[in-house]
C-alpha cells in the first residue's frame, strides 16, 4: 500500500473531522426494525435507485418511528410499525419508492451487522434491471462478478479481490453452504423478493459466525408493513433486433402485518431459453480450433445469434411466519425453496485445458437439477431492561445433478453425479449493558454438513443397462465461539473489539483415515468517529481464517490432482480508512481505502505433461490486495440525479515462493511460478444520470466500465497442450509450437456497457420500465472463450398496494 495514499486520505479524514462541529447522533443498536444503514454502526453505501424522489435527500423519521438508542448502544424502544416505509433505498436513510406505491419493508431480524459496507436495495435493482444475485451485487464498488471458468456455467462474486470460498453467503443471516466444494453459482439467486442485499467488506463481525475471511453477502427478505400487502410483476428479454423471445420472468408477493404477527409469502420465476451474442462475434474457424483436417469430428462451432445450451430455468419460493407479542420481542419461522436447471454453453474456441484431462472428452454437460431449500427459526427476546438473547436454528438441504454426455447431441448420456447433501446447524447470541458505556456480546454458532454422492452409468450397446458406482460419504463439523465488545467513549465516538474461536473436524471422509481436526483465533478492531449528524470516519482491521472445503481436501479432479487433507487453512488481515458523508445538502460521498495481508491462500496450478496429460497441482501462496473505493449521488436539481461509484483493485500472490508438496518436480514447480491471478479488473466503475422527464416519466442511462481482467488460455492456444501427434477430439490439437507444460493467459479487454431504463407510472404503485442493456452491442468476455450477451431489450410491468 502506498504511503502516499494513506497519509493523502487520513490529511482528507482530518479536514472534513475539523470542518463539522455539530454534535453526532448515535446509531441505533442492529437487529431492529429499521432500514440497513440505521442498523449499523457506520451507515453501508446504499446503491440508489433513480426513481426515488429526485431533488431531496430522504428524511430520518421522526423518533417514534425507529428504534431509539441508549447511551450504550442498546435498544430501548421499537414500535410495532416501525418497519413502514423503510428501506426504499434513496441516500442514508431510505425512503418509499418512485412510482408511489407502498414501501418495502426490510426483515430486519435477517440482518447482519456490518460497519461500512455496501447495500443495493430492491428498488435499485428494479430500476437497473438486475434480477440476479451476481448481476446486483455488481452495481456496488469494490464487487465485481465474473463467470467462474466457463465451462461450469456458473457466476462467482468477488469483494475486494476474495471470491466465493472466502466471501460467505447468507439468506437472512442463515449460512447457505454446499458441503462438497462450496461452489456456488450466484445467478441462481434471484432477486425480486429480495428488500435489500447487504455486502460487508473487509470487516465481518465475529458474532456472524465462521469463515468472512474478506467480506460477506447476505440476501434480506422482505416484510410486510401493512395489514394486506400485494405486489406483481412480470416482464420479458428480446434480443437486440427483436426478432426472438429470450426470456421471462414473473414475480408475485402477499403479506398480512397485523397487531401480534405478521406473514407473507412470495414466488418468482425466470425462464431462459437463450442469450443472443454481439453482432461483432466472430465464429472461430478450424484453424483457430486448432485442427487440420477442417471440421472437429462432433464438436459444434458456435455461430453468431443465439448462444447455445445458455438455457436455464429457475423459480423460488419464499415464506414467513412471525410473531411480535411486544414491541422488543420477535420469533420467525422461514422457509426458503429455490429449484433449477440449466445449460452450460461449449468454449467458442474449444476448451482443452480445465477439464480435459487424461484423454477425457469435451465437456458436454447439462444441469437437469440444481436445488436448493433452508428451514429456519429466528429470535429476539429482551432481558431485562439492558440485555437480550438471538437464536437461530435451520436445516438446508442442496440437490445437485450433473448429466455427462458424449455428443453435442445431448443424447445417450453416459453417467449421472447426483449430490444430495443437507446440513444442519445454528446459534446463540447474547448481550448486555450492564456495564455503563458499555455493550458486551457473545455468539455460540455450530453447523455440521453432510455430503453424499453415486454417480450413475448408462450404457446402450448391447442392450441399455444401468450401474452405480460405490457411494461417497463425507461430513464435517464447525463450531465458533466469539465475543464482541463495544466501548461507548462518547456520543461521537465507539472503539469496537472482537474475537474467535473456530474450529473444524473432518467426521467421515469416505473410509479416509486422515480426517484433520483444525482450529484457529480471529481477532478485529475498529473506531468510528460520527463528527456530524451525517458525516463518520471509521478505522478497522479484521484477522480471519476461510477452512478448507471437503473438495479442496480430498478430490482427486477426475484424476488430475492428488489430494490434500491435510492443506493449510487461508488468513487475511484486513485494514480499512474510510468515510462517509452528506455534504452541500444534497450530495453522499463515500470513500475508502483497503489493503488485505494474505497468508496461506489456497491455489490451484496447471501443469503440462506427455499426450495433453495436464495435472493439477494444490498449494498455499501468500499475497496482499489493496485499493481505493469512492462512491457518490448528486441532486443536481430537482428532477435531475447524477451518481456513480469507481473501484482500484490490485491483488498479488507470490506465485514464485509458494511451497509445494514434498516430491513435486520441476516442471511443477514452474508450472505454479507461472500461475496468474483471475476474474478481476484493475478499474471498474458505474455511472448513471437520472432525469424525471415528467411526474410520470423517469429516464435512467447508465453506463457499466470495466478495464482488462486476467484469464487463463484454455484452448488449442494453451502452451499446456501437446505439440505432437495428429490432431483429435480429445485434447491434441496437432500443434507444431507453443507447448511450455507452463499455463498461459490473456487479457480479456475492457468494456463499457451501455444501459438505458424509461419508467412510466400509471397509477400509485403501478409502472412500466422499458431499455435496453449493453445497448451498443459490445463484444466481450469474462472467462476465455465464453462471450457474454450483446443487446438485449426489456420491458417489466409491476404493480403494488
Amino acid at each position: 500500500m502506498s504511503r502516499i495514499a494513506l497519509a493523502a486520505v487520513a490529511a482528507v479524514c482530518v479536514v472534513v473531522v475539523e470542518s463539522h462541529q455539530a454534535e453526532a447522533q448515535q446509531a441505533p443498536t442492529p437487529g431492529g426494525d429499521v432500514t440497513a444503514d440505521e442498523a449499523s454502526v457506520l451507515p453501508p453505501v446504499v446503491v440508489q435507485s433513480p426513481t426515488e424522489p429526485l431533488g431531496q435527500r430522504a428524511k430520518r423519521k421522526p423518533s417514534s418511528q425507529i428504534v431509539k438508542a441508549s447511551p450504550s448502544g442498546t435498544a430501548q424502544e421499537n414500535t410495532a410499525d416501525a418497519s413502514e416505509g423503510s428501506a426504499g433505498g434513496a441516500g442514508p436513510t431510505g425512503s418509499t419508492s418512485g412510482s408511489g406505491g407502498p414501501a418495502i419493508g426490510v426483515f430486519t431480524l435477517g440482518q447482519i451487522d456490518m460497519i461500512g459496507g455496501s447495500t443495493v436495495t430492491n428498488e435499485a435493482m428494479w430500476t437497473f434491471n438486475k434480477n440476479s444475485l451476481d448481476q446486483a451485487v455488481n452495481l456496488l464498488p469494490g464487487v465485481s462478478s465474473t463467470n467462474s471458468g466457463g465451462s461450469r456455467n456458473e457466476k462467482d462474486i468477488f469483494v475486494r479481490g476474495f471470491n466465493r470460498y472466502q466471501v460467505p453467503l447468507s439468506i437472512d443471516g442463515v449460512r447457505v453452504y454446499l458441503p462438497a466444494d462450496n461452489r456456488l453459482d450466484f445467478s441462481r439467486f434471484l432477486t425480486p423478493d429480495l428488500a435489500e442485499v447487504q455486502v460487508a467488506k473487509g470487516y465481518v463481525s465475529v458474532l456472524n459466525g465462521p469463515g468472512g475471511e474478506g467480506g460477506a453477502i447476505n440476501l434480506v427478505s422482505r416484510k410486510p408493513t401493512k395489514e394486506i400487502e400485494l405486489e406483481g410483476r412480470t416482464g420479458l428479454v428480446t434480443d437486440g433486433d427483436l426478432s426472438s423471445l429470450n426470456s421471462w420472468n414473473a414475480y408475485a408477493y402477499a403479506g398480512t402485518r397485523q397487531k401480534g404477527y405478521y406473514a407473507q409469502v412470495s414466488s418468482n420465476i425466470v425462464d431462459q431459453d437463450h442469450f443472443n451474442l454481439s453482432h461483432d462475434f466472430k465464429p472461430a474457424n478450424s484453424s483457430t480450433l486448432g485442427y487440420n483436417q477442417g471440421v472437429a469430428a462432433g464438436f459444434p462451432y458456435q455461430q453468431k445469434g443465439e448462444r447455445d445450451n445458455s438455457d436455464f430455468r429457475d423459480w423460488r419460493i419464499n415464506a414467513k411466519v412471525g410473531l411480535t407479542p411486544n414491541a422488543t420481542d420477535e420469533y420467525s419461522i422461514n422457509y426458503t425453496n429455490q429449484q433449477g436447471q440449466k445449460g452450460a454453453p461449449l468454449s467458442t474456441e474449444r476448451q482443452i485445458v480445465q477439464g480435459y484431462f487424461n484423454g477425457n472428452t469435451v465437456r458436454y454437460w447439462d444441469w437437469p437439477q440444481w436445488d436448493t431449500s433452508s428451514l429456519s427459526w429466528l429470535s429476539k427476546t429482551k432481558l431485562g431492561d439492558a440485555s437480550y438473547i438471538k437464536t437461530n436454528a435451520y436445516y438446508n438441504t442442496f440437490q445437485n445433478s450433473i448429466s455427462f454426455y458424449p455428443n453435442a447431441t445431448y443424447t445417450q448420456q453416459f453417467t449421472d453425479s447426483p449430490y444430495d447433501d443437507y446440513s444442519y446447524g445454528g446459534f446463540v447470541e447474547m448481550g448486555t449493558d450492564l456495564i455503563p458505556m458499555n455493550t458486551l456480546k457473545g455468539a455460540i454458532h455450530f453447523r455440521r454438513d453432510f455430503h453424499n454422492e453415486q454417480s450413475i452409468n448408462y450404457k446402450y450397446v448391447p442392450t441399455y443397462s444401468e450401474t452405480l458406482d460405490p457411494a461417497k460419504r463425507q461430513s464435517e463439523e464447525t463450531w465458533s465461539f466469539a465475543l464482541e465488545n463495544t466501548f461507548h467513549a462518547t456520543r461521537s465516538l465507539d472503539i469496537v473489539t472482537g474475537a474467535s474461536y473456530d474450529t473444524n473436524q473432518v467426521l467421515y471422509a469416505n473410509g479416509n483415515t486422515d480426517k484433520p481436526d483444525i482450529d484457529a483465533w480471529n481477532w478485529q478492531a475498529a473506531a468510528i468517529y460520527s463528527y456530524s449528524d451525517t458525516g463518520k470516519v471509521h478505522a478497522d482491521v479484521s484477522s480471519r481464517t476461510r477452512f478448507p472445503t471437503l473438495f479442496e481436501r480430498y478430490s482427486t479432479r477426475f484424476g488430475s490432482k492428488t489430494a490434500n487433507p491435510d492443506i493449510a487453512p487461508e488468513r487475511a488481515t484486513n485494514y480499512e480508512i474510510g468515510i462517509s458523508d452528506t455534504v452541500f445538502r444534497n450530495v453522499h460521498v463515500s470513500s475508502a481505502i483497503f489493503y488485505a495481508n494474505i497468508d496461506d491462500s489456497i491455489q490451484n496450478a496447471f501443469s503440462g505433461g506427455a499426450n495433453s496429460k495436464n495435472s493439477i497441482i494444490g498449494f498455499n501462496a501468500d499475497g496482499y490486495n489493496y485499493g481505493f473505493e469512492l462512491s457518490a449521488d448528486w441532486d443536481v436539481m430537482p428532477g435531475l440525479r447524477l451518481g456513480g461509484n469507481y473501484t482500484y483493485l490490485e491483488r498479488h500472490l507470490d506465485f514464485d515462493s509458494a511451497t509445494l508438496a514434498a516430491g513435486s518436480t520441476t516442471t511443477e514447480y514452474n508450472s505454479v511460478a507461472a500461475t496468474q491471478l483471475e476474474g478481476t479488473p484493475r478499474h471498474k466503475a458505474l455511472i448513471y444520470l437520472a432525469w424525471k422527464a415528467t411526474d410520470r416519466l423517469t429516464l435512467t442511462p447508465s453506463v457499466e466500465l470495466a478495464s482488462d481482467r486476467t484469464a487463463l488460455v484454455t484452448s488449442c492456444k494453451s502452451t499446456l497442450v501437446n505439440t505432437t501427434g495428429p490432431a483429435n477430439a480429445t485434447g491434441n490439437c496437432g500443434k507444431t509450437s507453443g507447448y511450455t507444460g507452463k499455463p498461459n493467459y490473456i487479457d480479456l479487454g475492457a468494456y463499457a456497457l451501455v444501459n438505458f431504463q424509461a419508467e412510466y407510472t400509471f397509477t400509485e404503485g403501478t409502472s412500466i420500465a422499458i431499455g435496453a442493456m449493453n445497448q451498443l452491442d459490445e463484444n466481450y468476455s469474462l472467462a476465455d472463450g465464453f462471450p457474454e450477451p450483446g443487446r438485449q431489450l426489456f420491458a417489466n410491468v409491476r404493480a403494488r398496494f
